[in-house]
């Protein structure tokens, strides 16, 4: 092929005002998973699988950074889980696919996922008529060995996909207790590393996501500094200047962990951060120079609990129907403390439509 903020919210409140006196709306959480296997912080990452054969059979993959990864279904169901070891991060990406003569073979996806157990950069590659069938008779989850291993030679972290117009299918793997991230890509000999550079001088790196369309890297810095960054894309892989898009100086509390991108048209929309300390999520425009828009929280919803100290997101803009017309929000819930404490996490499901009400946007 070629190629902790634990004070519980109730929904009907519309607004409160954090610490750094930015101003915070409430939106519910639709539907949430079961609790992963492993005690503790172990819940990190999730992403979200579009079935474009059959939508309503689209997936969520879910991380548990001490065992491995999760298969959910729309509606926050387990439909499978794979014992890997410490999966920290997840991401995926879909594109047609050519033999070597050119031919088109149809539509595969790729779910790249940093291994902290072995220190590579995992993918599993799936034509997606053959995922569509798996989830139909109810048998799919990730096999246990993945297509590609790649060795980082350093110890990772996060890691994000994207397809870009020069690279191909990429993939950005960051370092933990470090500052470097590589630029791999997949190919015909399987995975090449393209170039290292440092984030700044971040002490550690997670969160990031690649803006396709926009040749752009939004990735975190955590620990010491807290900031959040943009990247722009060039074919010399020149990484000298990025743009610093927010910071705890600004409307970040704490840590900048997941970072993700919804998509309002091919080039707009929105950069999403969870801001960790005050466990909120900030919105900046997608487009530079990255105004800060807005934050939400996520309030608490029947018998789902409100969300704290969130780690890995995603969001896609797909109308999943009556219950997500304006696409899905998951993420990660880091203290998952119903009416009684539980000591597994979780993920939520948020309705993107409440997101987009709640701001006016």
């Amino acid at each position: 092929m070629k190629y902790l903020f634990t004070t519980l919210f109730i929904y009907s409140l519309s607004v409160v005002s954090d610490p750094i006196n930015k101003i915070i709306h409430i939106v519910p959480a639709i539907d949430e998973t079961p609790q992963v296997i492993s005690k503790g912080d172990a819940a990190d990452d999730p992403a979200i699988w579009l079935n474009k054969l059959n939508p309503n059979r689209s997936l969520v993959f879910g991380t548990d950074k001490r065992s491995g990864i999760y298969t959910y279904n729309l509606k926050g169901e387990k439909i499978g889980y794979t014992e890997i070891g410490d999966i920290n991060n997840i991401d995926v990406r879909t594109m047609n696919v050519t033999d070597d003569d050119n031919k088109d073979i149809g539509s595969y996806s790729f779910i790249f996922a940093s291994n902290r157990t072995t220190n590579t950069l995992d993918i599993w590659t799936y034509k997606d008529t053959n995922i569509d069938k798996a989830v139909k008779d109810d048998n799919f989850e990730i096999s246990k060995d993945p297509y590609i291993n790649a060795k980082a030679n350093m110890v990772v972290y996060g890691v994000c996909a994207g397809i870009d117009s020069r690279f191909g299918l990429i993939a950005f793997l960051t370092e933990d207790e470090g500052p470097k991230v590589q630029m791999w890509n997949y190919g015909p000999f399987g995975m090449t590393l393209l170039t290292t550079f440092n984030n700044g001088n971040a002490t550690q790196s997670e969160g990031c996501v690649y803006d396709d369309e926009n040749r752009t890297l939004f990735i975190s810095e955590e620990q010491d500094r807290g900031i959040l960054r943009a990247y722009k894309i060039n074919n010399e892989l020149d990484f000298s200047n990025p743009i610093i898009i927010d910071n705890r100086s600004g409307n970040i509390d704490g840590d900048p962990e997941g970072v993700t991108v919804y998509k309002s048209s091919e080039k707009d929309g929105y950069v999403i951060v969870s801001s960790q300390g005050d466990s909120s999520f900030n919105i900046y425009n997608r487009q530079e120079p990255y105004n800060y828009i807005g934050s939400f929280k996520v309030g608490s919803n029947k018998d789902i609990d409100n969300v704290n100290d969130t780690d890995g997101i995603d969001v896609i803009n797909f109308n999943f129907g009556n219950k997500y017309p304006m696409g899905l929000f998951v993420l990660q819930d880091g203290t998952n403390d119903g009416k009684n404490k539980v000591k597994r996490q979780n993920f939520k499901y948020v309705s993107f439509a409440d997101v987009l009400k709640k701001l006016d946007l």
